[in-house]
């Protein structure tokens, strides 16, 4: 079988192209230069000459205040281009695998969001990413839909230029304290785990909305709190209100996910944050 993915030198794709080759795949990489999602032509083309069975799309525009600044580029490549690459699929008869985020919620639920609830984004972002979804299911004949939360991998994210562990590391070195929020609540997740998932729910034959994200979920705070803990870094580590970092754009206090359909899938389960988030930081993983 033949994969293509899509942003293959992002901090996702990164981990998808390892793991297809790991698993025998065909691989092949795209990045930006090699064609824009929100060109059709440009994913016709190559799909076309590529001819794979898979497409894996991890092309984003995810920087979110970036998103309300600019909701036509957001919406040309987080919507948009989802469309593009399930026409151009359909085509080469190939199935459209798109990853989508937990912002599609409002958090106003309180408890794990399951794939059968209504979402709500509160941003430009979220909605976006929300018409990502719609446009994957409705037009390509064989999709899957996979949202994702609180990612971070070994390939820092192209957009942003690093991850939440990340930064947590670069400020411990450079700031005199490190102040997190307390009051947002998340499951994060490596991407290590989405890519293995991904080829597992691929190789199963899954096909519509799953959730992929780790099990169980904590604050931005508990989560440094775990990284300052298992790298012994002696900065203080201040929990504040989401207030203290103004902000004009809406984000859901609360987005964690269950994974509900992959629970009854016979599939392997996603890993605990904390076990996922331990395993990262060890030495061998460096």
């Amino acid at each position: 079988m033949k994969a293509v993915v899509i942003g293959s030198n992002g901090q996702l794709g990164t981990d998808l192209v390892s793991s297809f080759q790991h698993r025998g795949w065909d691989t092949v990489g795209l990045t930006h230069a090699d064609l824009a999602v929100e060109d059709y032509d440009s994913v016709r083309r190559i799909l076309h000459s590529v001819r794979p069975g898979v497409v894996a799309n991890t092309a984003a525009f995810h920087v979110v205040p970036k998103c309300e600044e600019d909701p036509l580029r957001a919406y040309q490549v987080n919507a948009l281009g989802p469309l593009n690459v399930a026409r151009a699929c359909n085509e080469v008869d190939a199935a459209s695998v798109y990853f989508s985020t937990d912002y599609v919620f409002d958090g106003a639920k309180l408890a794990p969001y399951v794939e059968e609830d209504c979402p709500h984004p509160l941003n430009v972002y979220g909605t976006t990413k929300l018409g990502g979804e719609y446009f994957n299911l409705a037009y390509s004949r064989r999709s899957l839909v996979l949202r994702v939360s609180g990612l971070y991998g070994r390939i820092p994210s192209r957009a942003k230029g690093t991850n939440f562990v990340m930064t947590m590391l670069k400020a411990a070195k450079e700031r005199p304290d490190v102040r997190v929020v307390d009051d947002e609540r998340l499951s994060p997740t490596p991407t290590s785990v989405i890519a293995e998932r991904t080829v597992d729910l691929l190789e199963a034959g899954a096909e519509g909305l799953y959730h992929l994200v780790s099990e169980g979920d904590c604050s931005w705070y508990e989560f440094a709190k775990t990284i300052f803990e298992a790298l012994q870094l002696k900065t203080p580590l201040i929990p504040v209100h989401g207030d203290a970092f103004p902000s004009t754009v809406r984000r859901p206090s609360y987005s964690v996910l269950r994974n509900s359909r992959l629970e009854v899938s016979g599939l392997p389960p996603m890993p605990h944050w904390r076990d996922s988030l331990l395993d990262f930081l060890t030495p061998r993983n460096h």
